[in-house]
C-alpha cells in the first residue's frame, strides 16, 4: 500500500537547524514530484518547496528563500528538507505530498505530518 512517512521533526531554537526527511513507498516515486507543506495553528497550509520527479527543478515559498533546501533521492525513495537559520514563524507541523498527472487522472499522497517547534 502507499505510504509517505515524514521524520525529522522536532524543537530547536531560533537560528537552529533541522533536517526533514519523507521515506515513500507503494508507488513509483521517480515518477512523482515532491512538496513540503506546512500548516501552523490557525492558518491554512501553505507549500513551503517542491522539487520535479527528477530532481532538476525546484521552488520555494518566498518566506524560506535562501534557509531551506529540498533534495531528494530517487534510489533511497526520500525527500529532504534542511532548514536552516529557523525562526519562531517557522513553527508548524510540516507535511510531505507526492503527486502526479497520468492522462487526466490526479494522483496525491500525503504523509501526517512532523510536528517543528522553534522556540528559544
Amino acid at each position: 500500500q502507499v505510504q509517505v512517512v515524514e521524520s525529522g521533526g522536532g524543537l530547536v531554537q531560533p537560528g537552529g537547524s533541522l533536517t526533514l526527511s519523507c521515506a515513500a513507498s507503494g508507488f513509483i516515486f521517480s515518477s512523482y514530484g515532491m512538496s513540503w507543506y506546512r500548516q501552523a495553528p490557525g492558518k491554512e497550509r501553505e507549500l513551503v518547496a517542491d522539487i520535479a520527479s527528477s530532481g532538476g527543478s525546484t521552488n520555494y515559498a518566498d518566506s524560506v528563500k535562501g534557509r531551506f533546501t529540498i533534495s531528494r533521492d530517487n534510489a533511497k525513495n526520500t525527500v529532504y528538507l534542511q532548514m536552516n537559520s529557523l525562526k519562531p514563524e517557522d513553527t508548524a507541523v510540516y507535511y510531505c505530498n507526492a503527486d502526479r498527472w497520468s492522462g487526466a487522472r490526479y494522483y496525491s499522497h500525503w504523509g501526517q505530518g512532523t510536528q517543528v517547534t522553534v522556540s528559544s
